[in-house]
């Protein structure tokens, strides 16, 4: 008992390749169309990442701006109220001396004049260290051109005194451990 296909061989072959090229042209075709959907998705995907990318630069951009103009407005109020809180603290001294001012004028104690401007001196030095500002002590360390500004050199003393401080003509400050004036010294040569 024996089928058409096992009588005739060549037939059977001669059909399969017939299917096997039609269903690789469907597979052909499928393949193109799906190529071509893919590339028509992509060029309008392409367009719209485009678009966001775009967008999303922009609004960075736009962002940037802002923020730029808002802490250069903030820096320039920082300078302009940046002396706001010293000047307050300084109102009550600069009362003192005023009062101490008029009681100069009346006074017939020098004394009680000079303990009352020892008094405001004291407060002034005490509100200026709450604030950070510190005085230098030069006479006597060696000489330092970061911290100190030399005026003159004089003949030391003695040997030991050289290159050192002698004498202080005006006092250098810090204001929190920042050089604001240099002490202006006298050096032993």
């Amino acid at each position: 008992m024996s089928t058409a296909a096992d009588q005739n061989p060549q037939e059977q072959e001669n059909i399969q390749p017939e299917n096997t090229e039609a269903t690789e042209s469907t597979a052909t075709e499928q393949t193109e169309q799906q190529a071509a959907e893919t590339t028509a998705t992509s060029s309008e995907n392409g367009t719209s990442e485009a678009d966001e990318l775009r967008d999303k630069y922009l609004r960075l951009h736009a962002e940037f701006d802002n923020f730029r103009r808002r802490t250069s407005k903030e820096r320039l109020e920082l300078f302009k109220t940046a002396n706001q809180e010293l000047m307050v603290a300084l109102i009550p001294v600069l009362d003192d001396l005023e009062r101490a001012q008029s009681a100069m004028k009346d006074a017939q104690d020098v004394n009680a004049v000079r303990e009352g401007v020892e008094l405001v001196f004291s407060k002034f030095q005490n509100l200026l260290q709450q604030k950070g500002l510190k005085a230098m002590d030069a006479v006597g360390q060696p000489f330092d051109a970061d911290v100190h500004e030399a005026i003159t050199q004089i003949p030391a003393p003695s040997e030991e005194m050289k290159g050192k401080v002698i004498d202080q003509v005006e006092k250098g400050y810090y204001l929190n451990d920042k050089v604001v004036r240099f002490a202006k010294v006298v050096i032993g040569a």
